[in-house]
């Protein structure tokens, strides 16, 4: 058993990631920023939870590149194939859940 205080979370460079669990090849990291990720595509599914922050999400669809805001309690399913990227506005706190191993 843990408990993780998401909000005291922090790491020395941005997208840190602090291992929550690994079920049977999935695993579920918090993660801190204050920078953009990079365009990518999953190997699998991807659920990103916003903790803290905010974070503007860029996805294609048919080539067009789109975008929300995520707030705190929001959370972005990209289903396999979907190409994103997450901008933080500041700081975020960040739970992933993908396949282990995924970028």
């Amino acid at each position: 058993m843990d408990i993780f205080r998401s909000r005291k979370f922090t790491g020395e460079e941005p997208w840190a990631s602090k291992l929550i669990a690994n079920m049977n090849g999935i695993t579920t990291r918090l993660h801190w920023t204050d920078k953009p990720y990079v365009w990518h595509i999953n190997d699998g599914q991807e659920v990103f939870a916003v903790l803290d922050g905010c974070v503007e999400m860029f996805f294609k669809i048919e080539g067009r590149i789109e975008s929300t805001l995520l707030e705190p309690g929001d959370i972005f399913y990209a289903s396999e194939g979907t190409e994103h990227v997450a901008h933080p506005i500041g700081e975020a706190r960040i739970l992933v859940v993908e396949s282990e191993g995924s970028i």
